[in-house]
């Protein structure tokens, strides 16, 4: 492997972090910022570090928000009492562009994986459940991934919402199993939240 400048090499090696990106794609990366304007590198890092700086998760939601809540929490419009539950924030895109949906959200960030070591404790669970005390929620779409992990968590929640009197529902599968919900196209994601089933 080609040796680099001590910089070039560290940012290499902090751009192969990133999911997607190998090490020759890093050194593209690494060369087209270094070819790029002062100015032009100066507003990435800017970019980034703003973003880690005024970010974080929503105090009832868990999505990720300037402003908490978040602009679904605090939607006065939107029906407070029916909940989807997502595991990740890029989820609700999908969701949102259907322009079907009218309730508000619930992020889990991931998916339960006993082989990852992911268990219920790594999710946003608590707070899913301390938002269904606080609030009267009267239905809960569990809109996972239809994906081994994603039928697991459904499962779980299922079973640990259900006594609570709340009504349970999971989206069709109109979704093909395997996939990303941000990849689903509007008909797709429309059908399985008009097709959803109790659980």
């Amino acid at each position: 492997m080609a040796k680099f400048a001590e910089p070039m090499a560290q940012l290499i090696d902090e751009l192969k972090k990133l999911p997607g990106i190998g090490g020759k794609s890093a050194q593209r990366l690494a060369f087209h910022i270094l070819r790029s304007s002062t100015e032009d590198a100066g507003a990435l890092a800017s970019a980034i570090q703003n973003l880690k700086e005024k970010l974080h998760l929503c105090s009832i939601c868990s999505n990720i928000t300037d402003v908490d809540p978040c602009s679904y929490c605090s939607n006065g419009a939107r029906n407070q009492r029916l909940v989807c539950v997502v595991e990740e924030p890029t989820n609700i895109a999908a969701v949102e562009k259907t322009r079907f949906y009218n309730g508000v959200y619930h992020v889990l960030h991931g998916a339960i994986s006993p082989l990852r070591g992911i268990g219920p404790e790594q999710l946003k669970i608590k707070g899913l459940l301390d938002r269904i005390g606080k609030e009267e929620v009267k239905e809960i779409i569990l809109a996972n991934n239809p994906t081994v992990e994603g039928e697991a968590t459904a499962v779980y929640l299922s079973r640990l919402l259900k006594p609570l009197g709340i009504k349970v529902t999971r989206i069709a599968m109109g979704i093909p199993v395997g996939s990303d919900l941000e990849f689903a196209d509007e008909v797709t994601m429309l059908k399985s939240l008009e097709n959803r089933r109790e659980m």
